[in-house]
């Protein structure tokens, strides 16, 4: 329980830390607006056409009798539109981040400096196309686990009550993790992790990181509420990722917006190992 609360706590720490720096919260925005936009005109799009592919796609309904053939055509139009909403959010931060790929990694680097006892961070050697290769060959690997898990949750939401009470309440744990590993990935991957040890490391706290994010994931289901928790959220990811290596922190106290030092505060030791 201990950990679990830890977890959320670095998730509004984040919150709280973009809340004092004005303008790196005006720049982690954009990622997510784009994002956004994208999402929201595809969603349009289906909208106006998922009828006519389905129809398309369907072309051995053309002789069914009515309304067999426009209840069938419209329960597929429906579900392909469901689906559609589910894969956006769970696609939404991995795509978030590799958009926003440049401002994210400036941001975990002032988030580090302003934390660390030495006011220094860890930079990456890689060049920009090399880290965004890394970052969406990593996320397209979180996805493909993440789907499995979907599909294997989704086969166990027909077992009668389980599968209407328990299983939701897993799925929203699942997707916590998951969505973790993706905003840690920007500190840890700048430190040199691989995606094989983030895994570990993640697995090895996993109330840590349950505690960050499953609350949220279920704020994360409404896309226009995690273009505005983002930027905090890279920001308490990389305190989380801090106290998973167990790193040396400092509590922020620049409260003024952006630029100057931060004023120094009582040094926390290296999270006790679990």
């Amino acid at each position: 329980m201990r950990d679990l609360g830890a977890g959320f706590g670095h998730l509004l720490k984040g919150q709280r830390w973009m809340a004092r720096h004005g303008k790196s919260y005006g720049l982690g925005l954009v990622p997510g607006l784009i994002t956004l936009v994208l999402y929201a005109a595809a969603l349009v799009a289906l909208a106006m056409w998922g009828t006519d592919f389905v129809s398309w796609v369907t072309p051995f309904a053309d002789d069914w009798s009515s309304p067999w053939s426009g209840l069938f055509r419209g329960f597929l139009t429906v579900v392909l539109f469901a689906l559609a909403l589910l894969l956006a959010v769970l696609t939404f931060t991995a795509v978030t981040l590799l958009i926003g790929q440049p401002f994210y990694e400036a941001l975990s680097e002032r988030v580090d400096r302003d934390v660390s006892p030495d006011g220094t961070a860890p930079e990456s050697d890689l060049p920009l196309w090399r880290e965004l290769w890394l970052s969406g060959r990593d996320s397209l690997r979180i996805l493909v686990r993440a789907a499995l898990w979907g599909v294997l949750l989704f086969a166990l939401g027909f077992i009668p009550f389980v599968g209407q009470t328990v299983v939701p309440v897993i799925g929203f744990f699942v997707t916590g993790f998951f969505l973790t590993e993706e905003l840690t990935s920007v500190a840890l991957q700048r430190r040199g992790v691989e995606l094989r040890e983030r895994l570990a490391l993640l697995r090895s706290r996993k109330t840590l990181v349950w505690g960050f994010g499953t609350p949220l994931a279920v704020s994360f289901l409404v896309p226009f509420v995690a273009v505005f928790l983002m930027p905090g959220a890279v920001a308490g990811a990389t305190l989380l990722a801090r106290e998973l290596l167990g790193e040396e922190t400092r509590d922020g106290r620049d409260d003024r917006t952006d630029g100057g030092p931060a004023d120094p505060a009582v040094s926390s030791g290296p999270a006790p190992a679990h």
